[in-house]
């Protein structure tokens, strides 16, 4: 099912706000398949949005570095009109840490990656001293069932593919709700 490409139509609200922009970044596991989608689902619902900066995506291994995303993910994505999607798959950097105010995990082990990365990130420095540190969270905690995963759908049939389109529009509609709409805070789903 297409999506509406503007952010009233996602959160049913047209809301201004003088909090500096929010910028976010999605994470899976190869940054191929889900994290891409999400990025790219994201923007659509987004995509004039003043109170929005960087929106990216990223993986926590590095084993498609420079690729583009999955076949599967590009129909899918086209299926549902999202057609001027381009993206190069890399691996997160202990910058994106400091650079974006959300980070935001496909599922439990991402997560677990991420807390590491950032723990190690945050240890070390790494051109993070003094700077805030993003939120790193599990999107699937927008979706209104706390914990929900996005599964990879790699190993899988095009079935799998459509299947977390469809939480993403619906991940990225409560993000916007929860988030955005709120002026940049939810402090029910802050986490460090």
């Amino acid at each position: 099912m297409p999506i509406q490409s503007n952010v009233q139509a996602a959160s049913g609200t047209a809301t201004t706000t003088s909090a500096p922009p929010i910028s976010v970044l999605f994470v899976c596991l190869g940054n191929i398949c889900r994290s891409p989608m999400a990025e790219a689902v994201f923007n659509s619902l987004t995509s004039s949005d003043p109170r929005l900066s960087t929106i990216d995506s990223a993986g926590t291994g590095a084993y498609h570095e420079g690729d583009g995303p999955d076949p599967r993910t590009m129909s899918t994505l086209e299926d549902n009109g999202i057609v001027d999607y381009d993206h190069a798959a890399r691996k997160v950097q202990a910058s994106d840490f400091s650079t974006f105010g959300y980070i935001l995990a496909m599922d439990k082990d991402n997560l677990n990656d991420l807390q590491r990365i950032k723990s190690r990130v945050t240890k070390k420095g790494n051109g993070t001293t003094g700077k805030e540190m993003g939120k790193v969270m599990l999107f699937g905690d927008f979706g209104g069932k706390k914990g929900e995963q996005v599964g990879d759908p790699y190993y899988g049939a095009r079935n799998g593919f459509e299947i977390a389109y469809e939480q993403m529009v619906r991940f990225s509609k409560g993000f916007i709700a929860q988030v955005l709409d709120q002026g940049g805070n939810n402090p029910s789903q802050a986490k460090g």
